[in-house]
């Protein structure tokens, strides 16, 4: 089964999209996102919103589990184009393009025994609420989930990778120094 999740008008442009998508492509669905969180550019942010999305709609819609999702394809294609135009000498104007992308991933799953059935659409189940007294309180105890790393976890990771190698550039310069 075939799951798609579409991110349009994307303001970036389609040919720095592509170069992170290709990297992830064919990837373990784990294997990309780790890989996302360590490519240092900002179309990753975007992609990783789209990825996240694409297992969201597997998840909720058709009940599948993280282990049976794989990127199938990842198309970047490119958007209207935004027109833009400066001043510049003699009264004239040099146009600018600002160029957008449309992004599509589609995840491919493997069927499984943990999967239901798109006729069998899972209800939560509704209680009858009647009015009881405020000492008692229902508890729900829920199951520990994998989160997926957010923007902030990828920023962070980023920021520390940047810390570790000015670190070790400023170590090695030290060194040569002696």
């Amino acid at each position: 089964m075939i799951i798609k999740a579409t991110q349009k008008n994307t303001r970036q442009t389609a040919r720095k999209v592509r170069l992170v998508a290709n990297q992830i492509k064919k990837l373990p669905l784990m294997d990309a996102i780790n890989q996302l969180a360590v490519i240092e550019k900002k179309s990753t942010l975007v992609l990783l919103k789209v990825v996240r999305q694409a297992i969201a709609n597997a998840i909720h819609n058709h009940g599948f589990t993280l282990e049976d999702l794989t990127i199938k394809a990842i198309t970047v294609i490119p958007a209207p184009q935004l027109k833009r135009f400066r001043a510049v000498s003699r009264g004239r104007a040099h146009t600018i393009v600002k160029r957008t992308c449309h992004i599509t991933v589609e995840l491919e799953a493997a069927e499984s025994k943990n999967t239901v059935p798109a006729s069998k659409k899972i209800v939560p189940a509704v209680k009858k609420v009647t009015k009881t007294k405020k000492t008692e309180v229902d508890t729900k105890v829920s199951t520990p989930t994998r989160k997926m790393p957010t923007e902030k976890v990828v920023r962070k990771i980023i920021a520390t990778q940047k810390i570790l190698t000015k670190a070790s550039n400023t170590k090695q310069k030290k060194g040569q120094a002696k």
